[in-house]
Order: C-alpha cells, then sequence, then structure tokens
C-alpha cells in the first residue's frame, strides 16, 4: 500500500496483517482522489473508522490543511501511529480512539467543521446508519462538506429528506463508494 500522489507519492504505508482491517486498495482511493479533484486543497479532512490512515494521508499529501481520523481498534490506532510518523505528518494530524458507534462527541471540542469526510465502516455490522445519525448530529461538518463512504451495497443509505445529497455513485470491485453533499 503505497500514498498515490501529491509531495508523499510512491511513500510505502504501513498495512495490516491478517483481516481485521480492510484497507481501501490503491486503484479505489485513486479513483475517489481524482473524482474530489481540487476540492482535496486546503481542506479540513475527518476520517471515521480510519484503519490504515490511508484515505487522511492520502489527501495531506495532496494539499489538505488537516486531518482527524477516528479509530476504536488498538491494532489500526498503531498502524496510523507508524504511517504518519513515516510520512511526517504528525504536525498535521490528530488521531482520537473512540468508538464512534456510541456518538461522536469527541468533536464538540473542535474548533473548525470539517470540509471532507471519509466513512469506511466495517461491512455488516450495521454502523452505516447510526455513523451517520451521530455525523449529522454533532455539527461538525461545513456547508456544502464532501461526505464519502465506502460501504456494502445491501446498506441502507440516507434518504432525500436527509442533510445528505448523493452527487455520485461507483461500484468498485465488491464495494459502492457513495459521494454525498451536506446541506445546512
Amino acid at each position: 500500500m503505497r500514498v498515490i500522489a501529491g509531495e508523499l507519492k510512491g511513500k510505502k504505508l504501513a498495512s495490516p496483517k491478517g483481516r481485521g482491517i480492510r484497507p481501501t486498495s490503491e486503484r479505489t482511493r485513486e479513483a475517489v482522489f481524482n473524482i474530489l479533484g481540487d476540492r482535496v486543497r486546503g481542506a479540513a479532512v475527518l476520517e471515521l473508522f480510519a484503519g490504515t490512515g490511508a484515505f487522511s494521508i492520502e489527501a495531506l499529501s495532496r494539499g489538505a490543511a488537516s486531518a482527524v481520523m477516528i479509530e476504536r481498534s488498538r491494532e489500526a490506532l498503531d498502524l496510523i501511529a507508524r504511517n504518519l510518523a513515516a510520512c511526517r505528518l504528525a504536525g498535521r494530524a490528530r488521531v482520537i480512539r473512540w468508538d464512534i458507534t456510541l456518538g461522536l462527541d469527541c468533536l464538540r471540542s473542535l474548533p473548525d467543521r470539517f470540509d471532507l469526510a471519509f466513512l469506511d465502516p466495517p461491512y455488516r455490522q450495521g454502523a452505516l446508519g447510526p455513523t451517520l445519525q451521530h455525523l449529522l448530529a454533532c455539527g461538525c461538518l461545513a456547508d456544502g462538506a464532501r461526505v464519502v463512504i465506502e460501504h456494502d451495497p445491501q446498506a441502507p443509505l440516507p434518504d432525500e429528506s436527509s442533510r445528505l445529497r448523493l452527487t455520485d455513485r461507483r461500484k468498485y470491485g465488491k464495494a459502492l463508494v457513495s459521494f454525498f453533499t451536506y446541506v445546512l
């Protein structure tokens, strides 16, 4: 696994051993960032279920201003710390150990709103719906923020009455990636 573009292009990232963490493929990550284009530059990024931190690191490499990564797994937190250190990005990133399914109160004390959010919850565990509810309830998204969700095709997504408007959807292997715009 490596950084695809930007100032850290080609930098190798530590990968998980075993199947406890399911990192997004390089091909999918590259496609997502191609779709986002210039929206990444200068953005405040939030990554939920961060795993290896690859989405945040890729965003920072492409010019994002800052990143906050939230993860519960000790193994994943260790990978994120190793990857941030190897890429010398610790000063632009914050890592929070937190169980997202219980809420996102850990974000309430942060002064900034996020322009870009990545979600990659575990498949078939019912975490996507509650996570989206928590994300909308915490008030941490800027108006017009992009929310990118990698998910199981069977997972229910927000309906049109929510503040998230579906703008694009792509299939990569067994995963769907849905792109939303947050509207106040």
